[in-house]
């Protein structure tokens, strides 16, 4: 087991047997030391399962959990709990992370003056089925005003893979409603910008 990770990255995933391998090499290929990959099943039944308890024989910093939940937002909630890392990430299963994004941000934690508060924002690539590029979300200054109004000016990212968060935040703003499998992102960021210590 990896021992003292500052950035934990947590996977939900159920029956995502086509993702699971890329998504894995993605963070392994980032070559970030201090980085543990929280896998958190729930059940799958398709061979998901069998791929992630392979790479977690080889690689000391992945550790998975496999049993039945209540969808996206309760593996989001049992990977903050169990996370050892200071800081929070989530990497859903079909997204990835750019090369050397957990190196740069693992500097920007000891370059900069960070609180239980702190919050890493960035930009959001959206791409096609061949890579392209077809958008680039980038986030208006985080503030209760501009989540409101996120519908018109895409004030905030809509997807974690552009987030970092302390993990002591939670214990502020409390975890992820369990009934949200949608909006949770959107729920995030009404409780969370009136308090962010935004980098």
């Amino acid at each position: 087991m990896l021992s003292n990770p500052i950035i934990s990255i947590i996977t939900p995933v159920f029956n995502s047997v086509t993702y699971i391998e890329a998504c894995i090499q993605n963070v392994i290929n980032q070559q970030c030391e201090k980085v543990e990959h929280l896998i958190i099943d729930g059940g799958s039944t398709d061979g998901t399962a069998k791929i992630i308890s392979q790479y977690a024989n080889q690689y000391r910093h992945i550790h998975w959990f496999s049993e039945k939940d209540c969808g996206q937002s309760d593996a989001m909630n049992k990977g903050i709990r169990i996370a050892s890392g200071s800081y929070i990430g989530f990497l859903n299963v079909d997204d990835y992370y750019e090369p050397k994004i957990l190196r740069r941000i693992n500097q920007a934690i000891h370059q900069h003056n960070v609180t239980t508060s702190t919050l890493f924002l960035g930009n959001l690539k959206q791409i096609n089925e061949w890579g392209d590029i077809i958008h680039i979300r980038k986030p208006l200054p985080l503030s209760l005003k501009n989540v409101l109004q996120f519908w018109e000016f895409e004030a905030y990212p809509a997807n974690p893979v552009s987030y970092f968060n302390h993990k002591s935040l939670h214990e502020k703003i409390g975890y992820y409603d369990i009934d949200q499998h949608y909006t949770m992102d959107y729920d995030f960021f009404l409780r969370v910008a009136p308090i962010a210590d935004v980098k």
